[in-house]
């Protein structure tokens, strides 16, 4: 058996169905970074460990969840509340949890958008870190996310995870990524100056994961950045077969672009108060950390 994290921040839409899907584990633990919503009085109905932590970046959230909040098995999975475990992605994690030849797994979401599977234009498969053993695997931040650090070797998953990335409405999928693009431009400054293409990965790499991160590294470079995204993703990924959800999400990812750049320009060109600078440390009244434990009978 593994435990199963599942990290929430205001996810009173999505949490219950989340938490549902991950019961077929015998040990579920909601990390919560002080939700102002239902999140937490809607998981207390659930036979769940609830733990709070303040949030200070994807990465650092991880790993601090891996470091201090201890699970009940020696494999863990992560799982976001808008994402969902399948009885198929379970039991392929069972069967992969026997052999100790790895250290963490790597997992493919499917993006549902607009009602229907975004399949092409989404890059699928595009892999993420899920399943992994606390202790050989930690995160680092980079952009707006995360990037995993691994002491051992790593595989694949074929079984795929539904990521609804818009159920919570458009609205909020624009705040979030508004917030994202902050970050995604300071890395692109940091990149551009201190960060380089690796030519041998983008084209010679081992894996899916390290030829998206050269390809990554590489559009931070491109002119035309966002004309230059749709038009890989509408056109050369195959985004017009997707129909009208993949016409929207590829215009959605062109405005993500744009949005990027222009804090870019900002960032070069405007002052910034040290409270709009988002390298600078949350004050300390916003680090505290707090542990709740809840247990229940499912609803």
């Amino acid at each position: 058996m593994f435990s199963i994290y599942i990290l929430t921040y205001n996810e009173e839409i999505d949490i219950a169905a989340c938490i549902e899907s991950a019961m077929l584990s015998d040990d579920v633990i909601v990390v919560d970074s002080y939700s102002s919503d239902r999140t937490l009085e809607i998981a207390s109905c659930y036979d769940v460990r609830v733990v709070k932590h303040r949030f200070e970046s994807h990465g650092r959230q991880r790993t601090w969840m891996l470091q201090e909040v201890p699970a009940k098995h020696e494999w863990i999975y992560i799982l976001e509340a808008d994402e969902r475990m399948t009885k198929e992605l379970f039991q392929e994690c069972l069967e992969a949890i026997k052999t100790t030849e790895y250290v963490g797994y790597y997992a493919a979401e499917r993006v549902m958008f607009m009602g229907s599977w975004i399949r092409r234009s989404t890059q699928y498969p595009r892999y993420q870190m899920r399943l992994l053993k606390p202790g050989k695997v930690w995160f680092s931040d980079y952009g707006h996310t995360e990037r995993e650090v691994c002491e051992g070797a790593t595989s694949f998953l074929k079984e795929t995870y539904p990521h609804y990335t818009c159920s919570k409405g458009l609205s909020r999928w624009i705040d979030k990524h508004n917030r994202y693009s902050t970050d995604e431009a300071v890395e692109t400054l940091r990149q551009l100056d201190k960060g380089s293409v690796n030519w041998r990965e983008l084209f010679l790499g081992r894996s899916e994961v390290e030829k998206r991160r050269a390809l990554k590294d590489l559009s931070l470079r491109l002119p035309f950045r966002p004309l230059v995204r749709f038009v890989y993703m509408y056109f050369f990924l195959g985004g017009f077969l997707d129909g009208r959800g993949g016409f929207a999400w590829c215009t959605l990812q062109a405005f993500y672009e744009y949005l990027i750049l222009l804090k870019v320009w900002e960032l070069k060109h405007l002052p910034q108060s040290p409270l709009d600078d988002p390298s600078q440390p949350i004050p300390p009244d916003d680090t505290n950390v707090d542990a709740t434990t809840v247990s229940s009978s499912p609803r």
